[in-house]
């Protein structure tokens, strides 16, 4: 997955505004205790980042 991809998927399921703050300021442990855009300046799959998003926001599986 690419990070646009990310990046539509975080606006499609928050909404603009909300999707950036979460990317911004939301720290998830599943990665290492970073912040999803933090995750993906330090090379982890958008992919990945992603599903760790889902998780801790409880997004059901057929919207991820």
């Amino acid at each position: 997955m690419r990070i646009t991809m990310f990046r539509k998927l975080m606006a499609g399921e928050f909404g603009q505004v909300r999707a950036e703050m979460i990317a911004r300021d939301h720290v998830l442990s599943s990665l290492g205790g970073r912040t999803a855009d933090q995750a993906l300046e330090a090379g982890i799959g958008a992919k990945e980042v992603w599903i760790a998003v889902c998780d801790a926001f409880e997004v059901p599986e057929n919207r991820r």
